[in-house]
Order: C-alpha cells, then structure tokens, then sequence
C-alpha cells in the first residue's frame, strides 16, 4: 500500500518537547500563558478536553508546545477520505464524549499520528480505531492492512494554523496528511462506530480515565462534490 509521492511537510520537533511530571505541572505552566477565561473552558464547556489529555497527548509525543505566550500546539493528523463506488465519501457527523456531550464534527476520519509512524502506518490505526468495531464484524476473515485500500497518487499535505476547538485559547498548527481509500465492510447507509482506548496501553490509565475520551461515532456518507 505504498504512497507514490515524496512530498514532505514540517515535522514536529521532538528536540524541543517539554516535559512535564504531571497533569498538575502541566497546569500550571500554561495557567499564566492562557487567558484565564478560556483555560478554564476546557473539559467545562461542551465539546472541549482537558489538562489531561493534553498531558497524554505530550506523553505520547503526539504534540509539542512552544514556549510562547500563549504556547502554539503542533501535531500530524492523517486524514482519510474513505470513498466508495458511488463518489461519495465517509464523513464523521458527529461525536459522543466519555462526559455526555455530543461535539458537532462533519469531517472525514482523522487521526493524530505517532512520531515516527508513517502515513500509511496511521491510516490503518485511524480506520482500525475508529471504523474497527463495525469492520471486524464484516471482515472477520481479513487482516486489517488488507482492509485499507489506499487511492495511488492520492496523498497530499498542508498546514493549517487556528485555535484549537478542544483546547479554547491554545493556537494550534495543523500537519495534515491526507490520502483518499476505500475501505472493505462499511455500511451503505449512516451508521455508528465504538472508539477503542486510545491510551489504553499507558502506564498513566489514572491519568486516561480522567482525560475526556470519544465513546462513539456517528457516520454518513456524503456525495464527494459537496466537500
């Protein structure tokens, strides 16, 4: 499933991560470099996270934080536009949190990378997390890698710069990735999805279970001229 472009996009630089002992000291840096109002918005105000999937998210080395005020959040995302025989893709209608919220979205599946995971690496995580529970009853037979179908000469890269939408007040810089696939065993019609633990392998699970997860998705397909 090999990607036939070399285009190469700014990488996170992992030389300058800070880190941070715990959620609490995490807190406490940002605190003075935030607007007051919008720091406390996150994980209160619907749809946001919290400190502490910031700080796993730090841990995991998913993101980097510049020492600024305020700091600017860098990650990769890969994006994936999932098609079918139809020309329409897969789009992400909305979420419903671990707290009860439901979080707008109307997006493609996406997915915040690994460091040092490749975009072809990512996109079989992002449909195996986020599409695995409804795939793996359909294609029981069929190993995931076999599953994804990445569209040659699909791939392409930007950056995008704006305020995070989890993190109200934190400028955040967007790495995307974005490649087009079909994926095997998908629903016609809207469906719904289980999110499997993102953190669920981490030593800190106290630190996960307070974090906001993604408990489901919701799904639809949408004619691909209207994107």
């Amino acid at each position: 499933m090999p990607l036939t472009t070399t285009t190469k996009t700014p990488a996170i630089d992992h030389k300058h991560h800070h880190h941070f002992a715990t959620p609490q000291s995490l807190s406490d840096w940002l605190r003075p470099r935030l607007p007051s109002d919008s720091f406390a918005a996150w994980g209160a105000r619907p749809g946001t996270k919290n400190v502490h999937n910031l700080w796993l998210e730090l841990s995991e080395g998913e993101t980097s934080l510049t020492d600024s005020t305020p700091p600017v959040r860098t990650l990769e995302v890969v994006v994936v536009r999932v098609r079918d025989n139809q020309n329409r893709i897969l789009i992400e209608s909305h979420k419903q949190l671990s707290n009860g919220d439901i979080r707008k979205w109307s997006r493609p599946l996406s997915e915040k990378m690994k460091p040092g995971e490749t975009v072809e690496a990512a996109v079989v995580r992002a449909v195996k997390e986020e599409l695995g529970s409804i795939v793996r009853v359909s294609c029981s037979h069929v190993n995931d890698d076999d599953i994804v179908k990445i569209i040659r000469n699909s791939y392409s890269s930007k950056v995008e710069e704006r305020v995070s939408m989890s993190y109200p007040g934190l400028p955040a810089c967007y790495i995307l990735h974005t490649v087009d696939a079909f994926v095997d065993g998908l629903p016609e019609s809207e469906f719904c999805t289980e999110e499997e633990e993102e953190y669920l392998n981490l030593d800190e699970n106290q630190e996960a279970e307070r974090a906001i997860s993604c408990k489901k998705h919701y799904w639809k397909w949408v004619d691909s001229y209207t994107l």
